[in-house]
């Protein structure tokens, strides 16, 4: 399969940052020319004038799991909203309703323009999130959710270490490299409040002997530091960095509260912070403190988090919150445009390790793009503003218009071409209703 792109403005995000006007030809999973091209070697062929070709979005922190509760946890804290909400209905989850959450939660993303995800899955039925990722198509980092530990945690919810390492490298096994690399896998402990020492220097040690990612939370909330705190004696993120965790192989999402020399340990690491704006402020956890950060070196990225801390998946809602939140207290010059869309393509392939093949349009990396209309009301007029600004200030998911994933067509024009909308949306329904009961909740 062959696509050509024509009379787009293709924005590279490579090394110049260049902006071109022109074509881009997609032959198999590879970008091939960019340039001026003829039209008759292509098998698709689509006219992208007055609209922006940009790579695909990586989010760097989702869950899959989550999304099939939307709306079902607001106005809670983030022990409240775990102990209280998300435990007891993600320990309530089958096969098929955890099946159903990841695909809508696909279908959002694409239809969003976001082509990549790092994701944390629930304890069980794992393997449904990885058959839904199969089938939509997107390009996913993720695993079974690790959870050994905790007096508020559901029983359904608690593994035994070895279990759940076992269980993990099973699946490692079974996902690793799926689709000539499209899926791969992650270890993910929770955080340090579920997950017991044990597990935790396990997981690390797991890491380095099979080049595993590892995928977990940190410092998001001021009562999770306390409990940290009172049970291991170190502050979150020098207690990870005790147990050998914090290196370029560690995603680590919000990371508010932190001290100097915490974020010492993440700048000198190479640690990849998974910012998520949305999600820090709808649960009332603070605001991460990105620019001092940034300045240091710390490799950032963007991530929407849960539907239920966040209730959407948009790209565009944490690029612009990302941008605003700062600037009351750094000034109006804080995080620029062309910053935030730097952490919401590049930093996200870097912090999933394949900033060789996908985060930038260049010829010979990965086909993942999306393309952006700029013909709405709120995007005019359309000359007025570098397309930086368009995309952060301006821009929203429902001017995607196509998303392309491995060079393979997966949302064009307001339709999912890999996955079922209406079958889906019927079947949430009923997988929600099936969990509530089963959670006893609603």
């Amino acid at each position: 399969m062959s696509i050509l792109i024509k009379n787009a403005t293709i924005v590279t995000m490579n090394p110049n940052r260049d902006i071109l006007s022109g074509d881009l030809f997609i032959e198999n999973d590879r970008i091939s020319r960019i340039g001026h091209l003829d039209t008759s070697a292509a098998d698709i062929v689509i006219d992208a004038r007055n609209q922006l070709l940009l790579p695909g979005f990586v989010q760097s922190h989702v869950h899959l799991c989550q999304v099939l509760f939307r709306g079902m946890a607001d106005d809670l804290e983030l022990l409240d909203w775990l102990q209280q909400r998300i435990w007891p209905l993600e320990a309530s989850h089958d096969e098929e309703s955890l099946y159903y959450s990841s695909l809508l939660g696909c279908a959002e993303l694409l239809r969003g323009g976001t082509t990549s995800i790092i994701d944390m899955a629930t304890v069980k039925h794992t393997e449904s999130v990885f058959t839904a990722v199969k089938q939509a198509g997107i390009r996913y980092l993720g695993g079974k959710c690790l959870m050994d530990h905790g007096n508020e945690v559901p029983l359904p919810l608690l593994d035994s270490t070895d279990r759940a390492l076992d269980e993990s490298l099973q699946l490692f096994q079974r996902w690793n490299n799926y689709d000539r690399g499209r899926i791969r896998y992650a270890l993910c402990p929770r955080f340090a409040v579920s997950c017991s020492d044990n597990l935790l220097r396990q997981a690390a040690s797991l890491a380095r002997q099979y080049h595993i990612p590892v995928h977990s939370h940190a410092s998001e909330n001021r009562g999770e530091i306390e409990l940290v705190e009172k049970e291991r004696g170190m502050r979150n993120v020098i207690y990870l960095d005790s147990l050998g965790l914090c290196n370029k192989n560690l995603i680590l999402a919000h990371c508010i509260h932190i001290d100097k020399d915490e974020m010492e340990i993440l700048a000198q690491n190479e640690v990849n912070l998974a910012h998520c704006p949305g999600s820090n402020l709808k649960l009332g956890s603070g605001i991460a403190p990105i620019p001092p950060l940034l300045q240091m070196g710390t490799r950032v990225s963007l991530g929407a988090d849960g539907a239920p801390c966040n209730n959407n998946l948009s790209m565009f809602m944490e690029m612009r919150l990302a941008a605003l939140i700062q600037k009351p207290f750094h000034g109006p010059r804080a995080m620029p445009a062309l910053t935030v869309v730097e952490m919401a393509t590049l930093g996200g392939a870097r912090a999933m390790g394949w900033e060789n093949e996908i985060g930038s349009l260049e010829e010979g990396k990965k086909a993942d793009m999306v393309l952006i209309s700029l013909d709405g009301w709120h995007t005019r007029p359309r000359n007025a503003a570098d397309v930086y600004s368009q995309l952060v200030y301006q821009a929203q998911a429902s001017d995607v218009t196509a998303t392309i994933v491995d060079g393979r067509l997966l949302m064009q024009d307001g339709h999912l071409l890999s996955i079922d909308e209406e079958s889906v949306k019927v079947a949430t329904e009923t997988s929600l209703q099936r969990v509530c009961r089963r959670a006893g909740l609603r």
